[in-house]
């Protein structure tokens, strides 16, 4: 299916690694010219070249999605390198594990910032752009949590959960204008993120890490975990203008994890 994105252009959050990755070169095998926006150089460089090997256009950016303040320097870098995208991908490292009843003020400003703040810093710089094309998309990566809270990452569930609400409803405002607003919800996927979890739980409980593998995947119905490449597909459609009638959606890539 040719999703019809040839020169259209795309800010990557978190492109270097695991989903966001996917995402970036999923639209950039279909023609997007991608600029991926993380803190580690090494993994832009290495990233950037995988998607260039791949026949894509990619380009990166150095900075720290958790400093919101200084996001306005890599607005303007992301102008002067491909200008306003047509395709806002927001997407963070996840928090650390925290329970509810342990309070942390410190930690809940900074995963604010990381998790909320950013998302809607760099909507709010891109989103005009896209109005006035008349086309847009912003796909924000997150979690199941959204909608089945996860024991252990409080941060993630509640933090998430309101940039999801912020997105539905940002989603009815810009409508007739062409421009989508869509969470993804992706439930478990072999990345970095995942095996750091799975280690940290393995030496809290004292479970080989071996075990909890199986214990995560026997609990999805597909039996697996779920690859960054079909986590990309699905975002590079709804990137598309053939997905120009989803909108506010909260759309689970989990393998059927979610019980409703």
């Amino acid at each position: 299916m040719k999703l019809a994105l040839e020169k259209r252009t795309a800010l990557v959050c978190g492109g270097s690694s695991g989903l966001g990755f996917g995402v970036a070169l999923a639209l950039a095998k279909e023609g997007v010219r991608v600029c991926l926006l993380a803190r580690n150089p090494a993994k832009l460089e290495l990233a950037v070249a995988r998607i260039r090997q791949a026949g894509g256009d990619a380009q990166a950016i150095v900075a720290d999605l958790n400093d919101v303040a200084a996001l306005d320097t890599a607005i303007q870098q992301v102008r002067a390198a491909i200008g306003d995208p047509d395709i806002l991908v927001a997407n963070n490292a996840g928090p650390p594990p925290a329970d509810a009843a342990d309070l942390n003020p410190r930690l809940w400003h900074e995963q604010l910032d990381a998790l909320l703040l950013c998302a809607m810093t760099l909507t709010s710089a891109f989103l005009p752009a896209m109005r006035q094309r008349r086309f847009g998309r912003i796909l924000m990566i997150s979690s199941t949590s959204v909608t089945e809270p996860i024991p252990g990452l409080v941060l993630s569930s509640a933090l998430r959960a309101a940039l999801a609400n912020w997105g539905k409803t940002l989603a009815a405002e810009v409508a007739t204008d062409g421009v989508t607003v869509n969470t993804l919800m992706p439930g478990m996927f072999w990345t970095e993120r995942t095996e750091s979890l799975i280690h940290s739980a393995a030496q809290k409980t004292a479970t080989p890490v071996a075990t909890l593998v199986a214990q995560e995947q026997a609990a999805i119905p597909l039996g697996r975990y779920g690859t960054a490449e079909e986590f990309g597909a699905i975002a590079a459609f709804l990137a598309s203008p053939l997905a120009g009638y989803v909108t506010g959606a909260l759309i689970p890539v989990d393998g059927g994890l979610l019980k409703s």
